[in-house]
C-alpha cells in the first residue's frame, strides 16, 4: 500500500493543470493568515457563497457536510448540538468565534453548543481538522472551528432576508457595513422562531425555539501600521424543552441563553513591517438558566483571556511566531445548592515556518501550558507541505500534541465532580494530498489520519451516589478523509466529501475494552450539486448519509444510520432582489442523532433576499 500511495502522488503530481486554489488564505492552521500551500495540515473552508447557497439555518448542519465531522443534537433546533472532529469527544473541539474562544467554562469539558449558533451573518467557517495545541492550547485535541463575520464592504452596502416555512418558522436576518477614512466596520442582526416539534420521539407536545443573534466590528486604521480592533457578539435564546430520565420525557421544561462576546486589540508593525504585533482583550461570558417543575438551576461562565502574539520574518523564506496568554476561566452554579471555581492558566509558545527550496513549506513548534491546577504541560508539533507544481498538487504530512485539562464542572461539580481528574493528553498523525486538474474545474483531496488520547474524560453513571467523571486508559482514532470538488460547466458546482472513522476504547481490562466510542458513525457521506441556468435560476441539492453507530460506551443502544435529501433553489428578480426556498428531509426519513431524541421530518421554506 505505501509503494502504490508514493506512485499515486508521483503520477498525480505529474498530472497536467492549468491553476488551483493556491492563493487562497487559511488563518486557522497558526492563528495568521498562510496561502493554503504553506499549511500542512487538513482545513476545509466554508465560504460566503456557500453558506447562502446551502440556505442551512444551524451551523451545524453545514459542519456534517466536510470530511471528518459527526455531530449530534438533544432535542430539535436549538437543543444541545455537539460536533466532534475525527471520532474525538464533542468537548476536544476548540471554537473560535471572530478570533474569540468560546467554549464555556460553566459547561461539562468546557463544551461549546453549536445548537444556538445559527448561521445568522455568519460569512466564513475553516475546519482544522487534528490535535493543535501548540496554537491554541487546551481543548484542541479533535480540531478547530474557527467562524466568522463578514468583513466591511468598500463604501457602503448590506443585505436583507427573511423566510418562513415548516412549524410557523420564521428566519430573518440583516447586515449592513462600510468604510470612510480610517474607520471600517458593520452591524448585522439575526432572528430566528419556530413552533417546532416534540423534543420526546412519540410526544404531541411542541417545543418551541427563540433565537437572537446580534454582532458589530469596527476597525480604526490610525496608520498603515497602528490600527485598532472592536468585535462583538451576542446570543439570546428561549427554548422549551422536554425532560430527561433515562430517555426523553414530555414535560413543561424549558432554558434561556445569554451569550456575549468581546475582543478589543491593537496591531502594530515595526522594521518596515518584518514584525508585526498583536496585542488583545477577549471576554465570553456565558449565562445558562433552566426552568422545571422540580426547581430551578443555572450555570454561568466567563472567561477573561489576554492575549500578545508577534511574527517576525527577516526573510521571505522564514517567519517565526510567538506569543504569551493569559486566562482565567469562571464558573459558578446555582439551584440544588450552589457552586463555583476558578483557575488560571498561562501560556508561552513559538513556532518556525522555514522555506528550505521552492515548494516546500516546514512548520515546527512548541508550547508550554501552566494551570493553576495541574502545573505545567508541553507540547509539540509539526508539519510539512509540498508541492512539485506550483500548488496544483500539495503533499502535506503533521504530527501534533493535544493538552485538555478538565473542566471546572468535571472538577468541582458537587453532584459529578471529581477532583482527582488527569488532564487529556493526545498525539495525533496524519498524511494527505490535495491535487487539482484542468484548470481547477477538478480538485480531490485525501488525507488518512491516526490519534491516540491517553486519559480521556468519560462520566461513569455507576459510581455512587450520582455518578462521576473518570480517566479512561486510552482511546484510539483513525480513519481515512477524502472530498472532491467538480466543476466541469461554469454553472455546475458538486463537491462530494467522505470520512471513515473507527474511534474505540482501548482502556486495558475497561468493561468496554474495544468497544466503539458512542455517537461516532464510521461511515459518513455527504453530496452537493448546484447549476445555475443561463437566465439566473439556480437549483441544487445535498445528500448526507451517516451509518449506524451506538448512542453509549456499552454499545448496547443502536443508532440506526439515515440518509437526508434536501433540494433548493433561488432567483433573482433583478441585481437587488432574489427569491429562494428549499425543502429539507425530501424523503421523510425517521431518524435520531441522540437515543430518544425528536427530529425533523419534510419540510419546506421559502423568502425573499435584498442586497444594496
Amino acid at each position: 500500500m505505501f509503494k502504490t500511495g508514493i506512485s499515486l502522488l508521483a503520477l498525480l503530481a505529474a498530472t497536467p493543470a492549468l491553476a488551483g486554489d493556491n492563493d487562497e488564505i487559511i488563518v486557522t492552521a497558526l492563528g495568521i493568515e498562510q496561502p493554503r500551500d504553506e499549511v500542512g495540515q487538513a482545513v476545509t473552508v466554508i465560504d460566503a457563497q456557500t453558506i447562502e447557497t446551502r440556505q442551512s439555518v444551524s451551523i451545524a448542519d453545514l459542519l456534517i457536510t466536510t470530511p471528518g465531522v459527526r455531530f449530534n443534537r438533544a432535542d430539535v433546533v436549538g437543543g444541545v448540538t455537539g460536533i466532534s472532529i475525527r471520532g474525538a469527544e464533542t468537548t476536544q473541539t476548540l471554537v473560535l468565534l471572530d478570533g474569540v474562544k468560546v467554549n464555556d467554562p460553566s459547561g461539562i469539558g468546557d463544551l461549546y453548543d453549536f445548537g444556538n449558533l445559527l448561521t445568522g451573518n455568519i460569512r466564513r467557517v475553516e475546519i482544522l481538522r487534528g490535535s493543535n495545541s501548540v496554537v491554541y492550547g487546551s481543548q484542541a485535541i479533535g480540531g478547530v472551528v474557527n467562524i466568522m463575520t463578514g468583513e466591511p464592504a468598500e463604501g457602503f452596502g448590506g443585505s436583507a432576508s427573511i423566510d418562513y416555512g415548516y412549524a410557523d418558522t420564521l428566519n430573518a436576518k440583516a447586515d449592513v457595513s462600510g468604510s470612510s477614512g480610517i474607520a471600517s466596520g458593520g452591524v448585522g442582526v439575526a432572528y430566528f422562531r419556530t413552533d417546532g416539534i416534540s423534543a420526546a420521539q412519540g410526544g404531541t407536545e411542541k417545543d418551541g425555539y427563540e433565537n437572537i443573534a446580534t454582532h458589530a466590528k469596527l476597525k480604526l486604521a490610525f496608520t498603515n501600521n497602528l490600527s485598532l480592533d472592536l468585535r462583538g457578539y451576542y446570543i439570546h435564546a428561549d427554548l422549551d424543552t422536554d425532560i430527561f430520565f433515562g430517555a426523553p420525557m414530555e414535560s413543561t421544561d424549558s432554558s434561556k441563553l445569554n451569550q456575549y462576546v468581546g475582543y478589543a486589540g491593537i496591531n502594530l508593525a515595526l522594521f518596515d513591517g518584518k514584525l508585526t504585533q498583536r496585542g488583545a482583550v477577549t471576554w465570553l461570558r456565558n449565562d445558562r438558566d433552566y426552568f422545571s417543575p422540580f426547581g430551578d438551576y443555572g450555570y454561568s461562565g466567563t472567561n477573561l483571556r489576554f492575549e500578545y502574539e508577534g511574527v517576525y520574518q527577516p526573510i521571505d523564506q522564514a517567519k517565526l511566531v510567538f506569543g504569551y496568554e493569559h486566562e482565567r476561566p469562571d464558573y459558578d452554579f446555582y439551584g440544588f445548592g450552589s457552586g463555583g471555581a476558578k483557575a488560571n492558566i498561562d501560556s508561552v509558545y513559538a513556532l518556525a515556518v522555514v522555506k528550505p527550496f521552492t515548494g516546500l513549506s516546514l512548520t515546527g513548534g512548541v508550547r508550554h501550558d501552566d494551570h493553576s491546577q495541574f502545573g505545567g504541560a508541553t507540547t509539540l508539533g509539526a508539519n510539512a507541505n509540498y508541492t512539485p507544481n506550483a500548488g496544483r498538487t500539495n503533499i502535506r504530512a503533521s504530527y501534533g500534541e493535544g493538552f485538555k485539562a478538565p473542566s471546572l464542572y468535571q472538577l468541582y461539580d458537587g453532584f459529578n465532580g471529581n477532583p482527582a481528574l488527569r488532564p487529556e493528553k493526545s498525539k495525533s498523525y496524519d498524511i494527505g494530498f490535495d491535487h487539482s486538474v484542468v484548470g481547477g474545474r477538478a480538485m480531490i483531496s485525501v488525507t488518512a489520519f491516526r490519534r491516540d488520547t491517553r486519559d480521556q474524560l468519560y462520566f461513569d453513571g455507576f459510581i455512587l451516589p450520582f455518578g462521576q467523571y473518570i480517566n479512561l486508559t486510552r482511546t484510539r482514532a483513525k480513519g481515512v478523509e477524502a472530498a472532491v470538488t467538480l466543476k466541469p460547466v461554469d454553472a455546475l458546482t458538486v463537491t462530494a466529501a467522505y470520512s471513515y472513522i473507527d474511534a474505540i476504547d482501548r482502556s486495558e481490562g475497561g468493561i468496554n475494552e474495544g468497544k466503539l466510542l458512542p455517537r461516532r458513525a464510521k461511515n459518513a457521506v455527504s453530496v452537493s450539486a448546484d447549476y445555475v441556468w443561463s437566465f439566473g435560476l439556480s437549483m441544487g441539492a445535498t445528500l448526507t448519509m451517516v451509518g449506524d453507530s451506538f448512542n453509549d460506551a456499552a454499545n448496547t443502544q443502536r443508532l440506526d444510520g439515515y440518509a437526508l435529501l434536501g433540494v433548493r433553489t433561488s432567483f433573482p428578480i433583478n441585481e437587488h432582489l432574489e427569491i429562494y426556498g428549499r425543502i429539507d428531509n425530501l424523503a421523510d426519513e425517521e431518524y435520531s442523532t441522540v437515543y430518544g431524541y425528536n427530529t425533523y421530518g419534510r419540510s419546506a421554506f421559502g423568502g425573499v433576499r435584498v442586497r444594496f
